[in-house]
């Protein structure tokens, strides 16, 4: 992976909300004021979406007190606490700068008939949990003079201490004894 692109990988939120053009949002932000910080909400109808990536961004507008306020978000920025979509509405356009130019509930997008309201996020990343590893019980190794009762016997305790376990953990074979064949050639 390219460093730059690894850095920005680093850099995105889990999952992001999903913004549509022409729905109505509340944007909570974090204000820090000296050495305070504050959550803002900001209401508007979102007018545009832009770029991609870290750099992706989009513009709330909403009139307050007779003049329209305009603000631009950046998707991923650790500012932005949260985005809940109030009302959706209605858009035919990419940008609706036209709604700059009306006034009173003109400025308003229609709203979409039967829509749900429905908070949706879209994962980017998916979080990695690391499990703990479970351990599996191995069999002791016995030497004895006898081959095949012994080897029965612990294959046996292995085979009941694996079907004893999680699914999870895969089956393994049980260490074979050691025979008398294996410890002549060995010496």
């Amino acid at each position: 992976m390219d460093i730059i692109k690894s850095i920005e990988h680093e850099q995105l939120k889990n999952k992001v909300p999903e913004l549509k053009i022409g729905n109505t949002v509340r944007v909570h932000v974090k204000i820090k004021e000296g050495n305070k910080e504050r959550i803002q909400v900001f209401e508007g109808i979102i007018i545009k979406k832009q770029g991609g990536g870290v750099n992706e961004t989009f513009t709330v507008r909403k009139i307050s007190y007779g003049v329209g306020v305009e603000k631009t978000f950046l998707v991923h920025s650790p500012l932005v606490e949260k985005v809940e979509v109030v009302r959706v509405g209605r858009a035919r356009r990419a940008k609706l700068y036209y709604l700059r130019d009306r006034v009173g509930k003109a400025s308003r997008t229609k709203e979409q008939v039967g829509a749900r309201i429905e908070n949706k996020e879209i994962v980017l990343k998916e979080e990695v949990i690391e499990e703990p590893a479970q351990e599996v019980e191995e069999a002791p190794v016995v030497e004895t003079v006898e081959e095949s009762p012994v080897a029965e016997a612990v294959e046996g305790t292995v085979a009941e201490t694996v079907t004893e376990a999680p699914a999870e953990v895969v089956e393994q074979k049980a260490p074979e004894a050691p025979t008398e064949e294996a410890t002549t050639t060995e010496e």
